[in-house]
């Protein structure tokens, strides 16, 4: 092992309608809309971020909405599932709050843990969990509780064209350790409180197609600039086509496709989503990164107008 990770630092994913996104996300699964953006390298579309009350690695799920989109397909190569966490006891409370949003829900088990089952309304593949790790979240919007909101990622599934190639990748080369293996799922764990626990498939089935509905990639926690820069000369010595270090403006990112074809990212824990707007009104402005800034008044016209209604 040459350097480890602690986890993931957030998850992106393609979907549809902006607003649908920002209702299911925000009012049925009651995350905090941390960052409304644009994608830095797609101005015209979105970018949205939701997590926790600050938007803390770990807890963060990001989309790009694209209204016109074709309707891609969850395969290899792909993050199949997204897992988030609740306090322990809290797994009825969310089973009934799902139903009565309309969801339907299984009740499935994993490696001794019970998980509830469900997709969003663009067919993103979806799981909570009830684990004790973790801190609890403040962030509390209609009927929640410390005791009841998410707390973050519990974790993911990934769904690999090579699954040996990615299980060493996660062992040997990230430091995630591996805790068993379960019918066709091999489990690691990695040392973080939060996004910590990732399953592979160990077998593969049909490569995905990336379109709404799916996972566009997963990013995974280094501390500091340093950190991703010692990343950076150990994934290319390894033989992985590393890119520059691409600035984000709430973090810095080097991406990678592992030999599984699943994109990779780091990314740096900061500077964080509150460096241009404060920790009470984050997500309630269009933010926009000094390049396009200029654009403003057209962006503004473009994108569709959304609503967050906690």
């Amino acid at each position: 092992m040459s350097k480890y990770t602690t986890g993931i630092h957030h998850i992106s994913a393609i979907v549809g309608d902006p607003q649908e996104t920002v209702d299911f996300y925000a009012t049925v699964l009651g995350l905090r809309l941390v960052k409304k953006t644009v994608n830095f390298d797609d101005p015209d579309t979105y970018h949205l971020y939701f997590g926790d009350e600050s938007g803390t690695p770990g807890t963060i799920i990001t989309f790009f909405p694209w209204i016109n989109g074709s309707t891609g397909r969850i395969g290899d190569g792909q993050v199949g599932v997204t897992s988030y966490v609740v306090p322990e006891g809290a797994l009825p409370y969310w089973k009934k709050r799902l139903e009565k949003h309309g969801l339907i829900v299984s009740l499935t088990e994993r490696f001794n843990e019970k998980n509830l089952a469900f997709e969003d309304p663009h067919g993103l593949r979806l799981e909570i969990v009830a684990r004790a790790r973790g801190k609890n979240s403040t962030w509390t919007p209609e009927e929640l509780s410390p005791e009841t909101a998410i707390k973050g990622f519990g974790g993911a599934t990934l769904f690999s064209r090579k699954p040996k190639e990615t299980a060493h990748l996660l062992e040997m080369d990230m430091g995630l350790t591996k805790f068993g293996e379960e019918n066709d799922f091999i489990r690691f764990r990695a040392s973080g409180d939060m996004g910590n626990v990732i399953d592979l498939k160990a077998t593969a089935t049909r490569n995905g197609l990336t379109g709404v509905g799916t996972v566009h990639h997963i990013a995974w926690r280094t501390e500091n600039a340093a950190e991703q820069s010692e990343w950076q000369d150990i994934l290319r010595n390894k033989g992985y086509g590393v890119t520059p270090v691409k600035d984000r403006n709430y973090f810095t990112s080097i991406y990678f496709r592992e030999r599984g074809q699943i994109l990779f990212e780091i990314a740096t824990d900061g500077p964080g989503f509150s460096r241009d707007e404060s920790e009470d009104t984050l997500g309630e402005q269009l933010m926009l990164p000094p390049q396009h800034e200029k654009h403003r008044e057209k962006l503004e016209r473009t994108l569709i107008p959304i609503n967050v209604h906690y």
